[in-house]
């Protein structure tokens, strides 16, 4: 189902609409909260121990997956996923990166619920189809 319209009004709405999304857009990669995410991300890109160690969990995982779906998947190989992912969150550059999304994502959920009060809809809690009960 689609609305359509053609009167100048609505479409200078939402043009308004888009530039200030875009601005708002502008505002949070403009945030201390989403430069030092960003930081925080490039410090793991940059360093070998964290590359290795992700690429060691990932491996791992991929194994344990693959395990469950042969229904082969046993303790033993989740807890080699546990430990490999203990050992990459003990790096201090993890921590960091870690803090730093669940802070940006922590923001972007306040912007979410700022967004959506007025509209009595929570649009990030929504992520499906069009007909609900």
């Amino acid at each position: 189902m689609s609305i359509e319209t053609d009167a100048p009004e609505a479409s200078a709405a939402d043009d308004a609409l888009e530039t200030l999304a875009a601005d708002l857009g502008d505002a949070i990669a403009d945030s201390p909260t989403y430069r030092r995410f960003e930081e925080a991300k490039a410090a793991v890109q940059n360093d070998e121990e964290a590359q290795e160690r992700i690429s060691e969990f990932e491996r791992l995982r991929q194994e344990f997956a693959v395990a469950k779906q042969a229904g082969q998947a046993d303790q033993e190989t989740m807890e080699k996923v546990q430990a490999a992912q203990q050992e990459l969150h003990s790096l201090p550059v993890m921590q960091e990166y870690v803090e730093a999304q669940d802070e940006l994502e922590d923001r972007l959920e306040a912007l979410n619920m700022a967004i959506s009060e007025p509209l009595d809809v929570d649009f990030g809690g929504k992520a499906g189809g069009c007909c609900h009960d």
